[in-house]
């Protein structure tokens, strides 16, 4: 297991193209030069000490000095010792709704939007919580499995987004039944779902769906993004607003937050409804109510240590250039001795 800290430093990289075309474009002055200067096997007596093989050699020993230089830069980690962690906390998992009406901007930067930050903003307050995440339009799919890999719930969360889906709709339903199928830990007595929706133009048996996940002992809570006052749909493209989304009149439609659905969504599931206007709000209902819930046990492991590797990159970087400070480029006296290319000393 390795972790790299700064992973920009290896656009420094880029430099090694650029030392070998820059060679490249000096070699061939230089032979130019040459050419205009004299005869070149005249040249080659005059100096029979240039070595044509050292140039390449200390080029290469730059190319390495600063692609170890490049990485020392990174910070490779490497995990050096593997724990088991026991932690307690309950198992959550979060739907999300990525249907058209979510893109409104009644509430800024636009609910869906607010939604993922809901979310983010409620994994940052939890300590050792498992966690999963769904996606629901008219169908519900799984984005995320129950873990405690928080980073990777986030990564999954900045993607989603109301094209993802096809199919549009508010499938409530069809993401609870989803959900009951996410808990895989029997012992588990805490389960959590919260919803995050507008609550609008809900389709299925939402009530079935319920009853399904109370039997699993699944408590349901919804937070509310949206106003009542409702706004108009829009329809991007490359992100620039072209229309507005019209019923089949041709009559703009103005999606409103239903609180009533969500509060009785919420009533059925034995849990609670927030409206999600105010983040802290929404934060400190979370954090108080998981509080009172009890925790179970489990093991987690987990690479516990990681120990800085960038001291061989940059002693790898020193060395090459030490190197290339001691190659000259004239030939050596055991090369010359080897005679490689059967040259013959020449008298004047």
């Amino acid at each position: 297991m390795y972790q790299l800290d700064q992973h920009n430093y290896f656009y420094l990289l880029a430099v090694i193209p650029v030392l070998i075309v820059l060679y490249l474009l000096l070699q061939l002055w230089k032979t130019r030069a040459r050419k205009q200067f004299g005869d070149q096997n005249l040249l080659r007596r005059l100096s029979p000490d240039r070595s044509g093989f050292k140039p390449v050699l200390k080029l290469v020993m730059w190319c390495l000095a600063f692609a170890c230089l490049a990485v020392a830069l990174v910070n490779p980690k490497i995990g050096t010792k593997l724990e088991t962690v026991k932690r307690e906390g309950v198992d959550l998992v979060f739907a999300i709704d990525v249907s058209k009406s979510m893109a409104a901007e009644d509430i800024a930067p636009n609910r869906l939007e607010k939604a993922k930050r809901l979310t983010s903003e409620i994994i940052n307050s939890l300590v050792s919580d498992r966690i999963g995440i769904i996606a629901y339009a008219a169908r519900a799919y799984p984005q995320l499995p129950i873990t405690t890999d928080y980073a990777a719930a986030k990564m999954f969360l900045q993607n989603m987004n109301t094209d993802m889906m096809s199919s549009q709709g508010t499938a409530i339903g069809q993401a609870i039944e989803l959900a009951t199928t996410y808990f895989d830990d029997q012992e588990q007595t805490n389960r959590v779902l919260f919803i995050i929706s507008d609550g609008e133009d809900h389709t299925g048996e939402v009530e079935e769906a319920i009853e399904r996940a109370r039997e699993e002992g699944i408590r349901i809570f919804t937070i509310g993004v949206g106003t009542v006052k409702g706004d108009r749909i829009p329809l991007r493209y490359n992100g620039v607003i072209q229309s507005y989304k019209k019923d089949q009149n041709g009559d703009v439609v103005i999606t409103k937050l239903d609180n009533s659905m969500l509060s009785k969504i919420a009533e059925l599931g034995e849990g609670g409804y927030v409206n999600g206007a105010n983040t802290e709000e929404v934060i400190e209902y979370v954090t108080d109510t998981l509080a009172q819930m009890d925790k179970k046990e489990f093991e987690a492991k987990q690479f516990a240590d990681f120990k800085d590797q960038f001291q061989w990159f940059l002693g790898g970087a020193l060395l090459f250039l030490f190197i290339d400070v001691f190659l000259l480029e004239r030939k050596t006296a055991w090369l010359r001795k080897l005679n490689l290319f059967n040259e013959k000393e020449e008298t004047l």
